[in-house]
């Protein structure tokens, strides 16, 4: 079972990359949505970042609001940092732990991990290659915006991560979010052809 990653800017069309995937029966961890629950009251991060950030990122209920969280860290990029080092090891803990149990259960297929800073966090190291999802950045700015965040907001979100550039030097195979839907469609199949076929090799 080959164990790759997904990756890509903000915006820049990972996630439809993602849900193309499985709809082709790949395995597929969304890695930011676990990132987002283990934060929660209970889970192994929401103390570390309650004592970091302090209890005003908690509302009424005790969960950390997120939007309180982000606007803190996507301002200053050492808290962001400092986010990420709380975070980041236990994401790739559970992402191994999944692989293994993917493996164990007699998976064949590729499976994937999507994770929006797998790059950043060093997860790419352990895998065996890392799927890159890109458009233009002007793209990026405008689908951005289109999901209501300001400008300033939105570039300092994709300021945050590696230039879609950089993120492309580490891909072992790539997809064009830039076109239509259909041409990312494409693109996908083409790659599930091709890692099939590879797994089916003698």
């Amino acid at each position: 079972m080959l164990r790759l990653g997904l990756t890509g800017g903000i915006a820049s069309g990972k996630s439809a990359v993602a849900a193309l995937l499985r709809d082709l029966g790949f395995a597929v961890l969304d890695a930011d949505s676990l990132a987002h629950k283990l934060i929660e009251p209970g889970q192994p991060a929401y103390n570390e970042v309650l004592q970091e950030f302090g209890p005003s990122i908690a509302d009424s209920s005790g969960h950390i609001d997120r939007a309180k969280l982000s606007a803190i860290v996507f301002a200053d990029r050492s808290k962001l940092d400092r986010l990420n080092a709380i975070v980041h090891p236990r994401v790739a803990e559970v992402i191994f732990s999944q692989f293994e149990v993917w493996r164990r259960a007699g998976v064949r297929d590729a499976a994937f991990v999507e994770a929006a800073l797998l790059i950043e966090a060093g997860i790419h190291e352990k895998l065996d290659g890392v799927v890159v999802a890109w458009c233009k950045p002007e793209q990026q700015l405008e689908r951005l915006l289109a999901r209501g965040l300001t400008e300033v907001e939105a570039r300092r979100r994709i300021a945050a991560q590696l230039p879609a550039g950089e993120k492309l030097r580490h891909a072992t195979e790539k997809i064009d979010c830039s076109g239509s839907l259909e041409h990312t469609r494409r693109q996908v199949e083409a790659l599930a052809v091709k890692l099939r076929l590879a797994q089916s090799a003698p």
